[in-house]
Formats: C-alpha cells, structure tokens, sequence
C-alpha cells in the first residue's frame, strides 16, 4: 500500500485489505450465529456503506433480504450537523430482524436519528453493524451491536468511504496525512 493522493489531500495506508477481510469475516460469523433461521433484513446505508454491506451479507452466509437507504450529513471531510434522508425505506420493517450496516460512526448524529426513527416502525429487533467508529467523535449515544474497528478521529478513505466522490473502490482504507 502506498500513500495516495485524491483531489487535494494526501492519505496514507491505514488498514489494509486484509485485516479487514478477517474483521468482516468474524463479523459475519457473530451475526449468523444471532440470526440463523430469523431470515433478516440487511439495511445497508449508502454511498459509504455499499462495500461492507455486500462483503457482511456474504461472511453472514445466512437466508437474509438486503435493502438501501440513503442518509446524508457530510460535506468535503467535515459533518454539515444536519441528517437528510435522501432515499428512505420502501419497504415493511415491522416485525422483521433489521440489521443497519454503516460505514463509519463519528459524530452519531446520523445514525442516532436514524435508528430512532427505525425503532418506531415495530421491528422485531435492530442491530448496527459497523465497520469503523470514532470514539472520541461521538456526539450522542449510539449502540453498536457488531463492531469491526475502533479508529481515531481522522478523516479516512478507502473500502466503500470517500472524499468528495473519489477513493470508494479502494479495498483497504487510508487516512488523511
């Protein structure tokens, strides 16, 4: 992995492809053995989410349905504060296991309204899976069920997140020098 460039910042090698491979991996077990013969809904978050999202489904190896929503509040490499939903949910949710799966938790506001919001439509249980989470981000409360790795709070790139468009097919992740 070598340092990469993207529009006008530089990132450097973070997590490489396959550490997170083993984290989506042990992920994916610790989810089938929760959800095995509860058919769940796997409610990925777009853009961001797109790539852990299908790599998790296919770790988890269990019969299970897979949606999108698509949630915003970045702009450039800084949260605007504000959560717009820009594609919702067309679909049933109560009495279904969901399964959110995010990219990055940092600030929380995103996902903290989001679930929420999720509670009130009767599933029969939601769960958050994450790939990455800013502990010292963290703004208002947000329960993570499957966790793959804690992270400080730098901007990153790679495996699904980007800067301004760019950097979302890279398979390993990098930060922001």
């Amino acid at each position: 992995m070598e340092k990469i460039i993207a529009h006008d910042l530089s990132f450097e090698p973070f997590i490489s492809e396959a550490e997170i491979a083993a984290k989506v991996k042990l992920l994916g077990s610790q989810i089938r053995q929760q959800f095995e013969g509860k058919r769940p809904l796997f409610l990925g978050v777009l853009n961001g989410a797109f790539v852990f999202a299908a790599d998790l489904v296919r770790a988890a190896d269990i019969e299970c349905e897979v949606a999108f929503v698509r949630l915003a509040s970045y702009e450039g490499t800084t949260s605007t504060g504000q959560v717009s939903t820009v594609l919702g949910l067309d679909f049933e949710v109560r009495g279904r296991h969901i399964i959110v799966v995010e990219d990055i938790v940092d600030s929380g506001r995103t996902l903290h309204h989001f679930m929420a919001d999720l509670q009130k439509m009767g599933p029969a249980s939601s769960s958050l899976a994450v790939l990455l989470h800013k502990p010292e981000a963290l703004q208002l409360p947000v329960k993570i069920d499957f966790l793959g790795f804690e992270i400080p709070d730098k901007f990153v790139v790679g495996y699904g997140l980007d800067y301004n468009g760019l950097c979302r097919n890279l398979p390993s992740i990098y930060q922001k020098v």
